[in-house]
């Protein structure tokens, strides 16, 4: 099975759904770290969709420069996405993308739902 993770390195939660990947018998793993390598619109609009969320619903107030940009109270999904493709730290983590679906993987354990 073939599964994509958008992974950063520094969350304990990703790399521990990472690891869950890795572990996985079958699994044939693309790991984005999305720091390095940013999220185009289209995909983060494809994600969200298929794991049922709202760009509000997946963005990471924590550790985030979303409340300094006015995100949290008033911005519509579509500024949401704007700064989230400009800064990926926006975006909550990790999701894990297979054949089953897409899941934010928080918990980690989450990822089990798509295997």
């Amino acid at each position: 099975m073939k599964a994509t993770i958008w992974h950063n390195p520094d969350c304990g939660t990703s790399r521990k759904t990472l690891a869950i990947l890795q572990e996985t018998p079958g699994v044939d793993l693309t790991v984005i770290e999305y720091r390095k390598t940013p999220f185009e619109r289209t995909k983060l609009v494809q994600l969200f969709r298929d794991a049922g969320l709202t760009p509000r619903e997946a963005l990471r107030t924590r550790g985030s420069p979303a409340e300094e940009l006015g995100l949290i109270d008033g911005a519509d999904g579509d500024r949401i996405l704007d700064e989230m493709v400009k800064d990926g730290i926006l975006v909550e983590r990790p999701f894990v993308e297979t054949a089953k679906g897409v899941r934010l993987c928080r918990p980690q354990e989450k990822v089990h739902e798509i295997l």
